[in-house]
């Protein structure tokens, strides 16, 4: 993925789960420990706090921090730009916390991805 651009899928409609891992351990502890519910057993459940954010904004916050340009890359141009991830990138992937948080009571209390890669602590050495 050293192509010297941080770029989003054309269009950009793909949005991201954006799943922090410090938000992973507490919820699936509660998850494993709980009894289901038969509402539980019919949604789907998610410990994320950003419920869509689009992968152009992600791609933004990465160039900016590595020095690169931003671009849209093309269809045709995506598993050549980024190789193995292109599958998943492809796939507009939002998801709600809603059921987490009433059946749980599980909130969110680390920043979103936006605001956690723009501290700038992944692009270090």
């Amino acid at each position: 993925m050293s192509c010297g651009s941080s770029g989003w899928l054309v269009p950009s409609t793909q949005r991201s789960k954006a799943i922090l891992k410090t938000a992973i351990p507490a919820s699936a502890v509660r998850l494993a420990a709980g009894s289901p519910t038969p509402r539980w057993r019919s949604a789907p459940a998610s410990a994320v706090a950003d419920e869509g954010v689009p992968l152009r904004a992600i791609a933004e916050v990465i160039g900016g921090h590595l020095n690169l340009p931003v671009a849209a890359i093309a269809p045709e141009d995506v598993a050549g730009h980024f190789t193995w991830l292109a599958s998943f990138l492809g796939i507009d992937a939002p998801a709600s916390s809603a059921l987490t948080r009433e059946l749980l009571g599980w909130q969110p209390v680390h920043p979103g991805i936006i605001d956690d890669l723009d501290k700038g602590h992944y692009f270090h050495g």
